[in-house]
């Protein structure tokens, strides 16, 4: 797995302090972090992969720090959104997945061929032609997903993941990402999504205030919010 290092890292919003002074190493193949809305949960997620910079301190993935080689770091971390409509730029579901590779440069077929794959996974072969934007709340977000894989990043981090959709999806969203090699960072109030998971870390006005297995991490937060 990757090493992702947040070395004091604070983060401010105009005169609030969003991320506050927050030092984690993550290496676990699949972590959650939960807190209340405004804890800071997402803010340290979109660290990762430098959607947010630290107004203080540190991140590095694998030793890069993000306030220098952002770039890099983009490459080795894929982000999939709350609302996958904020993903979704192409018209068909095929040139969605497609557009992800045009900064990689590969050869037309080889691009093909991992397009072709990426969607037989996610179960959007049948699906490849049709407008992007028409699809179900749950397709969409199989399709946010199968767009940030075919680049085969090293790590994906998503936020919120499963807040827009019905139970069923939701669960086939839980399936698919039990089933990643990549080192995976889960923002979620769905706290049974996170229990097969390797760490939680639970956030509260902006600090960590639990970092454990699931079930003690879990227990705490539901302490902190009963």
């Amino acid at each position: 797995m990757s090493q992702i290092a947040f070395d004091h890292v604070s983060h401010r919003f105009d005169a609030e302090t969003v991320v506050d002074d927050v030092s984690l190493v993550l290496r676990e193949h699949r972590i959650g972090i939960v807190g209340a809305n405004g804890s800071g949960k997402s803010t340290l997620a979109r660290m990762v992969n430098g959607l947010v910079l630290p107004t203080a301190g540190r991140v590095t993935v694998d030793g890069l720090d993000l306030a220098r080689h952002a770039r890099e770091v983009r490459r080795r971390v894929g982000f999939v959104f709350t609302n996958a409509d904020n993903q979704i730029v192409m018209p068909t579901v095929r040139e969605d997945v497609a557009f992800t590779l045009r900064r990689h440069k590969l050869p037309a077929t080889d691009a093909a061929a991992r397009v072709d794959a990426v969607l037989d996974r996610f179960g959007l072969t049948e699906l490849a032609d049709r407008p992007a934007h028409r699809l179900s709340g749950g397709q969409k977000q199989l399709l946010a997903i199968a767009s940030v894989l075919v680049a085969e990043p090293d790590i994906v981090v998503a936020d919120e993941p499963t807040t827009l959709l019905d139970a069923r999806n939701a669960r086939r969203i839980a399936e698919h990402f039990a089933s990643l090699e990549q080192q995976l960072i889960v923002v979620s109030h769905h706290l049974e999504l996170l229990e097969g998971f390797d760490r939680v870390i639970v956030m509260e006005a902006g600090r960590v205030v639990a970092d454990d297995a699931p079930r003690p991490a879990l227990d705490a937060y539901r302490a902190l919010i009963a």
